[in-house]
């Protein structure tokens, strides 16, 4: 495998969230079939994000208390809170790229993140698990079990290319969580790797978690099932797709 067929890593540091969604789209936009792929690591001040198809009535009272940003997005998924102590990697990548093992599908690409995820959380001795229907990394056992730690949201453009991505709780003021209904879930738990008990430095988990998807995101790709041929998309909330 040569330099090419992995992502780039870019680490932004602590980011604007609209400066950084401008120049996501402006990246895309630009990107040809030669653009290598590249993930960047952001921490963002306390900011809301909307999915495109989200119901704003998961925006609770506390939301305007706190005076906390609320920005639509384009990618999938309903709303989410990004701030200090939390990882996020956006993803921008063209799915249609030739690698050794033929192009991604959007449901592999999704299954990979949250492999990385659970990868991850695997090496601090967390257990991660995926929930059908409700896109994620959450807690496999104990008193937390089904609590979210990891959310993903993604836009796929119709030629393939991506953006948005993927954030990890490592070390949060998770109080902002409970003033939405996270991910459109009312009565969601949201935690982090801190209250389960794992101290970890920030820029230890970006560069892990970054340099997991960049392995399993270049991998080899098995033969796609029949059903992501015909619908990519197929029941994944996570990912909004423009044709």
């Amino acid at each position: 495998m040569n330099e090419a067929d992995t992502a780039l890593i870019r680490h932004l540091g602590g980011a604007d969230y609209e400066t950084t969604f401008a120049a996501m789209r402006a990246f895309t936009d630009a990107r040809t079939p030669a653009t290598r792929d590249e993930l960047w690591i952001v921490e963002h001040a306390p900011v809301y994000t909307l999915g495109l198809a989200a119901d704003r009535s998961h925006l609770l009272a506390g939301v305007q208390a706190h005076a906390i940003p609320v920005i639509q997005t384009d990618r999938g998924g309903e709303v989410t809170y990004h701030g200090p102590g939390q990882v996020v990697i956006y993803l921008l990548m063209d799915l249609r790229r030739n690698k050794p093992g033929g192009k991604l599908y959007a449901r592999q690409f999704v299954t990979r993140i949250e492999q990385a995820v659970i990868n991850v959380l695997a090496a601090y001795n967390l257990e991660g698990e995926r929930i059908t229907g409700a896109p994620g990394i959450y807690i496999a056992g104990g008193a937390r079990r089904g609590a979210k730690i990891a959310a993903l949201g993604l836009k796929v453009r119709g030629n393939g290319c991506t953006y948005h991505g993927v954030s990890l709780n490592v070390a949060m003021d998770l109080s902002p969580f409970s003033w939405i209904n996270p991910c459109g879930n009312p009565g969601l738990e949201t935690v982090d790797m801190r209250t389960m008990g794992v101290e970890a430095p920030l820029a230890e988990v970006q560069l892990a978690l970054a340099q997991e998807l960049s392995v399993l995101l270049a991998a080899e790709t098995a033969a796609a099932p029949q059903q992501d041929q015909q619908d990519p998309d197929a029941a994944r909330t996570d990912i909004a797709r423009t044709e």
